[in-house]
């Protein structure tokens, strides 16, 4: 099932040309497999958790979920904001089959993005 911009509401389609100005910090394809990485902040790893499990994806550790055709995982760094305060980041790293990764990264970040706090 790949998420296309047709299925996404008017709302979600501005959202979406918002977050295509942020880049990953990672992304790369190997032998048929997307790869994929984006920071998130403001969202904590079993945030990040619930998400991906209410997009298609089940739990296989406390830092890895699979879903249809992708995988995640998770980790988390510190990171300086301004001269004296840190926020936790969430770096989540998606494997798969292009399409599938594409659509559930997609549909993440949107979520993310909606997220409260």
């Amino acid at each position: 099932m790949t998420m296309t911009t047709q299925t996404l509401s008017a709302a979600d389609r501005k959202r979406q040309s918002a977050l295509e100005a942020i880049p990953p910090l990672e992304r790369s394809e190997t032998d048929g497999q997307l790869r994929i990485t984006h920071g998130f902040r403001g969202v904590n790893p079993e945030q990040a958790i619930r998400y991906l499990e209410s997009l298609g994806g089940e739990r296989v550790d406390d830092r890895t979920v699979e879903g249809p055709g992708w995988e995640a995982h998770l980790s988390t760094r510190v990171v300086p904001v301004g001269p004296s305060y840190r926020l936790t980041e969430v770096q989540i790293t998606w494997v798969g089959e292009p399409d599938a990764v594409e659509a559930v990264v997609l549909r993440f970040r949107l979520k993310a993005f909606r997220a409260p706090g």
